[in-house]
């Protein structure tokens, strides 16, 4: 065998191996035509024109990718570092190759904007309380700019945010101020139900004088069990209205 046919054997091997493309239930190919558009195929074998066709791979799996921290400053001037998860897939994969010449990359560079834009907007307990909310505005500005590349965002998720440790001492101290606030509402709101049940308990004895000897009997009664060698016994309201009546009432002529 000459040289000659051992390499027109080679070719021919290359060209049919190149030939038949298996690609798995997750991947579709790209197939071009003397560089333009044919079709996507897969999945299962797929035969390509050596020379007249090309294909390019696209998995259709969920990606995920980790965001970079980034610097950004607050709605209220305060400077943090914020990193995230972003997950994503290919639901277009003609537009992913076609419109966009890399998507990871056009995708990872665009979250990293988004993030820093969509967050820079707010103040810092908003970045600390409310994560579930500032997620799907991030998720969702990433769908809308994406949707032309084929891709479909489906999640973001914020991991981190680093603040420093100066702003966080002053964190402390706000809490601790908020709770002592909350705890003066509390106790003063307290003082005001227990007057205003002094107040009704006042007027009820005040209408039902017998009530205020039932009180007089039970103070008694609570005086003697404290086991006190001394027990001072308090004379009644009536009591001391009468011995005031009688004192300033007039003398009587005698007959």
């Amino acid at each position: 065998m000459d040289i000659f046919t051992i390499v027109v054997s080679a070719i021919f091997l290359s060209l049919l191996a190149s030939t038949f493309r298996v690609l798995r239930e997750y991947e579709r190919g790209v197939v071009f035509m003397l560089g333009r558009f044919y079709k996507v195929k897969g999945p299962g074998l797929v035969i390509i024109v050596p020379i007249i066709q090309q294909m390019v791979r696209v998995g259709l799996r969920t990606i995920v990718m980790d965001i970079p921290s980034q610097d950004l400053i607050t709605r209220d001037n305060v400077s943090v570092k914020v990193n995230a998860v972003l997950y994503f897939r290919v639901v277009d994969p003609e537009r992913a190759i076609i419109n966009v010449e890399d998507y990871m990359e056009a995708t990872g560079q665009l979250a990293q904007t988004t993030l820093r834009s969509v967050l820079g907007q707010h103040e810092l307990d908003e970045l600390l309380a409310e994560r579930e909310r500032l997620n799907s505005d991030v998720q969702r500005i990433l769908d809308e700019q994406t949707d032309i590349w084929g891709i479909k965002v489906s999640n973001v998720e914020i991991k981190h945010v680093d603040i420093d440790e100066s702003m966080i001492r002053a964190i402390a101290k706000q809490a601790e101020a908020e709770r002592e606030r909350r705890a003066k509402i509390i106790h003063a709101d307290g003082e005001f139900q227990a007057s205003q049940k002094l107040v009704e308990a006042a007027q009820s004895l005040a209408r039902e004088p017998t009530s205020m000897q039932l009180r007089y009997l039970q103070t008694l009664t609570e005086i003697a069990g404290e086991k006190s060698s001394t027990i001072v016994f308090p004379l009644p309201i009536n009591v001391m209205e009468l011995i005031h009546r009688l004192v300033e009432a007039p003398a009587k002529p005698e007959q």
